[in-house]
């Protein structure tokens, strides 16, 4: 009789135990639905201070279920744009979505999700790379992606409801953050950064190559790399949605990229491959594209530069004050003259005079 008595507890027991748990992985489950850390079935509930920090985790829900007219995105050269100034430029009611390392087709498709989340979008401003031509038009910067928050499968999400990196660095600090009383991240902090600029900054990751090689010809397989990585994820889907003004612009690198192209043997055929690009994107009507290749002002300022490419926060205001102004404008006309003037300046550039 004590056996039974005994079996009947340890039964209760792990029935017990067996429930408690399933309660707990309920309340978790419902708590992340409900609260959506990374907004992966709604936009951000009142009431609740949001953390935004994870742009693979975050953009595409932000995207897909925000609303807005316009959207800022691009690689880590657009990161610390304001969508509050691009609000008060262009009367807006603007989203940041930039992918860090990002290649052109990351970036295509989560402006596709955009464009196709029943917001009317009027305008999206992305920062091309004069780096990211020359790749193939799949190319990724990341291996690893969570799937489950890009995709329509509703079986994999227990990735995201019971993750327990997601629990405690979304959830539970989106908890803390509105106990504290804490503001949601606003879109102008989301994915900027501060850190160093000028020669300190610089010399940590660039080194000046010892000399310099011929200039190499453009190849075959160079157009072919150009032309699909253009023409798939910018010509295509600007094409797509009409309606939409692309407001595309060649991020404006320091004079010392340009000095590693030269010495590199590489700038003649990157002002070709900047060439074809042009040529493909003039041919949409809804595609603004802009250059400030010729604004050396900035350029040729390295205390502007946190590295040779990446230019800080105060460019990026000043990049949406000239696109408003219509600055810059690169059309069929005047594009070849922009090249010829790239070519020979920086063919010709005292490079010396960078250096401290």
């Amino acid at each position: 009789m004590n056996e039974t008595i005994n079996m009947n507890k340890q039964k209760r027991w792990f029935l017990g135990t067996l429930a408690g748990a399933a309660g707990i992985l309920l309340v978790l489950l419902l708590a992340m639905v409900i609260v959506d850390p990374y907004f992966h079935y709604h936009a951000p509930l009142k009431g609740i201070s949001y953390r935004m920090y994870s742009e693979r985790y975050m953009n595409m829900g932000i995207a897909k279920n925000f609303t807005y007219d316009a959207l800022i995105t691009g690689s880590s050269m657009n990161q610390n744009f304001k969508a509050s100034l691009m609000d008060e430029l262009f009367g807006t009611d603007s989203i940041k979505i930039p992918y860090s390392g990002a290649g052109f087709e990351e970036i295509r498709e989560t402006i596709e999700v955009a464009l196709d989340s029943g917001n009317e979008v009027k305008y999206v401003l992305w920062g091309i790379d004069y780096n990211g031509l020359n790749r193939d038009y799949d190319w990724q910067g990341y291996d690893e992606y969570p799937e489950y928050l890009y995709d329509q499968n509703p079986f994999n999400d227990v990735s995201y409801v019971w993750n327990k990196t997601l629990l405690f660095e979304g959830l539970f600090i989106d908890l803390v953050r509105t106990l504290q009383g804490k503001e949601n991240t606003s879109f102008d902090e989301y994915s900027s950064w501060e850190g160093g600029r000028g020669w300190e900054s610089i010399s940590q990751t660039y080194q000046r190559s010892e000399e310099i090689l011929p200039m190499e010809e453009l190849l075959q397989e160079d157009i072919d790399r150009v032309i699909p990585n253009i023409t798939k994820n910018i010509v295509e889907l600007a094409n797509q949605y009409p309606d939409t003004t692309f407001l595309l612009f060649y991020t404006p690198y320091s004079a010392l990229y340009w000095e590693s192209l030269y010495r590199d043997g590489w700038l003649e055929k990157q002002i070709r491959m900047e060439a074809m690009a042009t040529e493909l994107m003039l041919e949409c009507e809804n595609i603004q594209l802009y250059s400030f290749v010729q604004k050396t002002e900035v350029t040729d300022n390295i205390d502007l530069y946190r590295d040779k490419e990446h230019y800080i926060a105060e460019i990026n205001d000043v990049i949406m004050e000239w696109i408003v102004a219509d600055e810059g404008r690169v059309t069929k006309e005047n594009y070849q003259d922009i090249l010829q003037w790239t070519y020979e300046y920086y063919m010709n550039y005292d490079y010396d005079s960078l250096y401290p």
